[in-house]
């Protein structure tokens, strides 16, 4: 008599369970021994390795059911257990059926299959304990994250620039900063904020610049990633589930930036951001493209190289139709070095510069000394919101139309927003004072010379130089050459200050004396 063949269908639905006991090798194990004990030979063994779902989605069943399908005699198909079929009632008859359709005979070491009544209730009873075996666990796993979310902490996928480990005092583990990719995380969202990286294609260019950011299996950082990055609450030290109806409160965790950054960033993100004189596209070979305006009609100049008898030649010039310099050339050493000649001139004297440091540090001393009163202030204020945010909440309680609660919500969600960044503020004045040097070292660099950053001629230096220097864009005449642009602030002060046509009014002033 030929011996019954059998196969094995071995499936996990956790890539943990891989090295676990109840992995594909221990189920292999037990069923093989499983048709030793019934005189068995095993022909194939198929392995799902962490999948779950319907049949559609199991890879190693359907080459199962194709296999038990090319056969002329009837197999004996071996799982471990019922659950693994399948771990609710409906699929598990679903996935019974094919099997008998495609003349398998399914067997297991810890349940005898039938096709009388009893055995038939027996089987749907074990397939109703594994499903709600499953869905109870499920939901003992949300009740416990949820619980640990409204006490302060993430309980998901650590974000990029954290990493889960144990830390005295907290129960679990709670997220810690991961270095050295916490700080390129940082200096992305400080940098989005503050508007040195003014879209979100710049924050993913500096990203991809940094051999520590993590990338996707293309070695990409994507858009959605960016996006997903500058939206999160969690680098602010907050933590919010609104699927759970946690709304936003303080984590348990270190904060990679301060709540009033995190402000910036949603307001830059929800179009309440400067304007950007930096085009996407612009390159090493010409940093001034888009930035610089043709003075005859005041549209972006574009750039390109001409191809000359032995080598290529770099040019800008104006594509606009109908303009009195469309396409006259204007090569790029000629127009860049009078643009560096531009930002020389801004540089502000030495004897200026240093009595306006002697100015900032005098402002900041006196500001110090008024921390007491400004405490008193920033106290007054949050009373006062707190105040607001109780009215809106008495109001909420007698408002009875869908509408009107929304309102109510989104202005309490706000004033929260509110609280929490005069509170970030009040937590402030516990700290030591910052030095004035160490603060304000690199902004009065560049101030006393921003010619610096841009003659390092490396891309991302000069486009801040440019964002620094300039509130817009800056016009140039081929025959003329630069007019006068139009400067940031500090450097339209410091400008004023250097204009030869102001001079300081003597002690008797400029009439003359009287008898």
């Amino acid at each position: 008599m030929e011996q019954q063949k059998a196969v094995i269908y071995c499936r996990v639905s956790d890539p943990t369970q891989l090295t676990r006991g109840s992995g594909l090798a221990s189920q292999e194990t037990r069923c093989r021994d499983y048709a030793k004990y019934r005189g068995y030979e095993v022909v194939e063994v198929f392995h799902e390795k962490g999948l779950t779902g319907a049949l559609l989605n199991r890879i190693q069943m359907q080459n199962m059911l194709r296999y038990l399908s090319k056969q002329k005699q009837e197999h004996v198909v071996i799982i471990d257990d019922i659950s693994r079929l399948a771990r609710d009632v409906e699929s598990h008859i679903k996935l019974r059926m094919a099997i008998k359709n495609a003349r398998g005979k399914l067997e297991s070491p810890s349940i005898e299959f039938g096709e009388d009544s009893d055995s038939i209730l027996v089987e749907n009873m074990l397939a109703s304990v594994s499903q709600h075996q499953r869905q109870k666990n499920a939901e003992q796993t949300k009740n416990r994250m949820m619980a640990r979310t409204k006490n302060g902490y993430w309980c998901f996928d650590a974000p990029v620039g954290y990493r889960y480990d144990r830390v005295s005092g907290h129960s679990g583990k709670v997220l810690v900063l991961d270095e050295p990719v916490a700080s390129v995380v940082r200096e992305a969202l400080e940098g989005f904020a503050s508007g040195r990286l003014s879209t979100q294609s710049e924050v993913k260019r500096f990203l991809e610049a940094s051999p520590h950011y993590p990338r996707g299996r293309d070695g990409l950082v994507h858009f959605q990633r960016v996006t997903n990055l500058l939206r999160r609450s969690v680098y602010a030290g907050f933590i919010d589930a609104p699927k759970w109806g946690i709304s936003l409160q303080k984590g348990k965790h270190e904060a990679l930036i301060s709540f009033e950054t995190y402000r910036k960033i949603q307001e830059r993100l929800d179009g309440k951001q400067p304007k950007v004189v930096v085009r996407k596209d612009s390159r090493e070979d010409f940093p001034l493209r888009g930035v610089v305006t043709c003075g005859s009609c005041d549209h972006p100049m574009t750039s390109c190289w001409s191809k000359g008898k032995s080598r290529k030649y770099p040019y800008y010039m104006c594509f606009k139709k109908g303009c009195p310099d469309y396409r006259k050339s204007i090569p790029r050493e000629k127009l860049e070095g009078e643009f560096a000649e531009l930002i020389k001139s801004a540089r502000p004297t030495e004897a200026l510069f240093k009595a306006v440091l002697t100015l900032f540090r005098k402002v900041w001393d006196d500001r110090a000394s008024m921390q007491f009163k400004d405490k008193k202030a920033i106290e007054s204020q949050i009373t006062a919101v707190s105040g607001k945010i109780d009215n809106l909440l008495e109001r909420i309680v007698d408002a009875e139309n869908g509408t009107v609660i929304k309102a109510y919500e989104a202005k309490i969600q706000k004033l929260e927003h509110e609280k929490i960044e005069l509170g970030e503020k009040l937590e402030r004045f516990d700290q030591a004072q910052p030095d004035f040097d160490k603060t304000f070292r690199t902004s009065f660099e560049y101030l006393g010379n921003p010619y610096k950053l841009w003659a390092s001629r490396k891309l991302s230096d000069r486009r801040t130089a440019l964002k620094l220097l300039f509130k817009g864009n800056v016009p140039y005449h081929r025959n003329m050459g630069f007019r006068t642009p139009d400067f940031t602030l500090p450097f339209k002060v410091l400008g004023a200050i250097c204009d030869p046509d102001y001079d300081m009014a003597r002690p008797r002033g400029f009439e003359p004396l009287t008898s």
